[in-house]
């Protein structure tokens, strides 16, 4: 039969859509991306924020009108907003004829099975502990780059997220599991491996009793064929010495941290649940910033968090501009049901919200173009992802850039490049996120 997969959310999303496609696949299923021809389709949605609650919601609709048209014999919901409004998906949408939480990915295939015989099925397992994947997985993301999830669920807290509620407590991936993953994935091509989870930091302690970053990441160096090991999602409380001494060390390491950080008001981050203050924040950047002095920090912050005054944001503004970071997003503060910021007093107006995002943007827009302005002559290595259509040039990440949330490096050169090599670029040029550059010698061969 013919399926098609739509995956919304997060990259941890996408690590359990790709299991589920590896399990699809192996049960004989075909795949099309084009929703008139599917007779099965299955949507992993996302209910992190408003946006993403949206999208899943229309995706969902969307995708019923091909029952209604009888193209579709059966819809299944995955994933977070099916783990959390369950109930509602049943009733408000009645073409969904199945449902799988976030704890039951490998039971795909039973229960499409189940509800093609008439059945309308509902799967929600208790979160156990993850057992990593096999070599079955569908790598989606072209073949030469894969997130590796370390770890499932959270401990943390945070008042405005409703993470732990939906996917459960931190569990970490065994280490031997993961080893054997990442093993299979360079066997099939795979150059570079991102690592994800709710918090990376604190992978192992809750298996091994200690935090155990850095020897995982030490495990995975040793694979032949990766070529690149980052780090996403690690929370500045929880950043050792000794796992900035192993980034600094291990040359497979890429010097490059996403810490979400979430605002620099003291004030603000108590009321968050956050457990550090913008001292012990800035004291922990700049040790990784002296220890590793072309440290790429990529960070996210929250405006319009409820209580946010004007001294907030201006607290907020004057961090960004003192921290300079290489990367960062911001997000506008979401009230989610069910979470103590949504009940909290001082909610803040959407249109205010979107204008603080904004100034913070406008801040970091020129700390960007500054900093990409000065690494003009400067050599990086550069992961090629394809071509630019029509002209001799080519699209690539540095080592400051992760996938689908950075920017890019545009390479002009008149020789043929593939996706996956890794060349050696002089930056000639700066735009306010990406970066323009030409191959360091035109004769030399690429990696």
């Amino acid at each position: 039969m013919k399926l098609l997969f739509v995956s919304l959310g997060c990259d941890k999303n996408l690590v359990d859509s790709e299991e589920m496609l590896g399990l699809l696949s192996e049960a004989g299923y075909g795949f099309t991306d084009d929703e008139t021809k599917a007779e099965v389709i299955v949507v992993n949605t996302c209910c992190f924020i408003g946006d993403a609650k949206e999208e899943s919601i229309n995706t969902l609709l969307e995708m019923a009108k091909q029952k209604a048209k009888g193209h579709c014999q059966v819809l299944i919901a995955a994933g977070c907003l099916a783990q959390r409004y369950r109930e509602e998906v049943l009733s408000e949408i009645p073409e969904v004829d199945g449902i799988l939480g976030t704890a039951s990915c490998g039971r795909i295939v039973s229960v499409i099975e189940e509800t093609l015989k008439g059945k309308r099925e509902a799967v929600f397992e208790d979160a156990g502990r993850p057992d990593g994947r096999t070599g079955g997985r569908v790598v989606t993301t072209g073949g030469h780059y894969a997130y590796l999830k370390i770890a499932e669920g959270c401990d943390k807290h945070c008042t405005y997220c409703v993470i732990p509620s939906v996917r459960g407590a931190y569990r970490s991936v065994p280490m031997e599991a993961l080893l054997k993953e990442a093993g299979e994935l360079a066997e099939k091509g795979v150059r570079e491996l991102i690592l994800v989870a709710q918090e990376t930091t604190l992978y192992g302690r809750d298996l091994y009793g200690e935090k155990r970053l850095p020897a995982l990441l030490k495990g995975l160096a040793k694979i032949p064929g990766i070529h690149w090991l980052r780090l996403l999602y690690c929370y500045p409380e929880e950043i050792t010495d000794e796992l900035i001494e192993t980034i600094k060390t291990e040359k497979k390491v890429c010097h490059y941290m996403d810490i979400p950080i979430q605002h620099a008001s003291d004030r603000i981050l108590k009321r968050m649940g956050r457990r550090t203050d913008r001292e012990e924040i800035t004291a922990r950047i700049g040790r990784l910033r002296e220890e590793i002095p072309d440290m790429a920090v990529r960070t996210t912050m929250i405006t319009g968090f409820p209580g946010e005054t004007e001294e907030d944001v201006e607290e907020l503004l004057d961090f960004v501009d003192e921290m300079e970071f290489e990367r960062l997003g911001v997000f506008p503060y979401s009230q989610e049901e069910g979470t103590p910021a949504a009940a909290m007093e001082g909610q803040i107006p959407e249109e205010e919200k979107l204008a603080r995002r904004d100034a913070v943007m406008e801040l970091q827009q020129e700390i960007s173009l500054a900093n990409g302005e000065a690494l003009i002559g400067r050599e990086l290595e550069v992961f090629i992802e394809g071509k630019v259509a029509d002209e001799e040039a080519y699209v690539g990440r540095t080592y400051m850039d992760a996938p689908g949330v950075d920017g890019y490096i545009f390479v002009n050169t008149g020789l043929e490049l593939m996706s996956g090599m890794f060349v050696r670029v002089r930056v000639t040029g700066a735009l306010e996120y990406d970066l323009i550059g030409e191959l360091c010698d035109e004769d030399e061969s690429a990696q």
